[in-house]
């Protein structure tokens, strides 16, 4: 499930200063990114992980990622006229295979697999502003994935998936998505069993494969959401997302369904 980007603008930027590690280009003067995250998102209910990333700061033209090995993992440069223009922000997340599958020839990858392929520690962001500029900021990478949330749908626990039974309630009725606290993280994937801080709740509503969609960030201590009257007069079947993120920003999300009156 597909995100807004704007809601990224209430994170706190993650930016450490220049390293030794990074050798600047000769006559650039150092800066930071405004904001430079990298991090990792769970689908819970689909089993899949991915490596996104945010990264918004002066208009820049070039732009390069290098892993805790030094090995460069991405390298930008904007051309002509979008080179005179410049980039200031840009998002991107990675593709992302289930971790097993029933076609033989779907390509698929384990968590194991996912985290030796992306290590723990520091990942370089090295940019170049239009006027020569270098900008350099560094985000610290870790497998710990929050535990997925225990979500309640009215008084009806929420459906694993939405091809399973799903919950049915009253049109005209409120309805209250809520889920207990997020504290330790997941039991199973990544480092298992430790505490975490959250660092907020996310919680996406639509009507699927329709544009209809409203979400909402809300504050750590949240543990409940209702869903606007103006989504439920749209459909019979509501799809939502609960996403909780832990400090490092990496996050974990679960994806269930509802019917109002009656499922189709």
């Amino acid at each position: 499930m597909k995100r807004q980007l704007n809601i990224w603008h209430m994170l706190p930027a993650v930016v450490i200063p220049f390293t030794l590690g990074m050798v600047p280009l000769a006559g650039w003067a150092n800066g930071e990114f405004d904001e430079a995250h990298i991090f990792f998102e769970l689908n819970n209910t689909d089993g899949d992980l991915g490596i996104h990333s945010l990264i918004d700061g002066d208009a820049w033209e070039k732009l390069k990622i290098f892993g805790p090995d030094g090995n460069k993992m991405l390298d930008i440069k904007v051309k002509s006229n979008l080179q005179q223009q410049g980039l200031t922000e840009i998002f991107f997340e990675s593709a992302e295979p289930p971790f097993e599958s029933d076609d033989p020839e779907e390509v698929t990858l384990t968590p194991e697999e996912f985290f030796e392929r992306f290590d723990e520690g520091t990942y370089e962001i090295v940019g170049q502003t239009i006027e020569g500029e270098e900008l350099v900021s560094e985000a610290e990478i870790t497998h710990v994935m929050p535990a997925p949330a225990e979500v309640m749908v009215n008084t009806f626990d929420a459906a694993d998936d939405c091809d399973a039974v799903l919950p049915v309630v009253a049109s005209g009725t409120p309805v209250i998505i809520s889920w207990m606290d997020v504290d330790t993280s997941h039991p199973d994937i990544g480092i298992p069993g430790i505490p975490i801080t959250r660092v907020n709740y996310e919680v996406v509503v639509e009507i699927d494969e329709t544009p209809f969609k409203t979400s909402a960030i809300l504050s750590p201590d949240a543990n409940s959401f209702e869903v606007p009257e103006e989504i439920l007069a749209l459909g019979s079947e509501i799809k939502f997302e609960v996403l909780v993120r832990e400090e490092s920003f990496n996050q974990t999300a679960i994806e269930s369904c509802f019917c109002v009156d009656a499922c189709d």
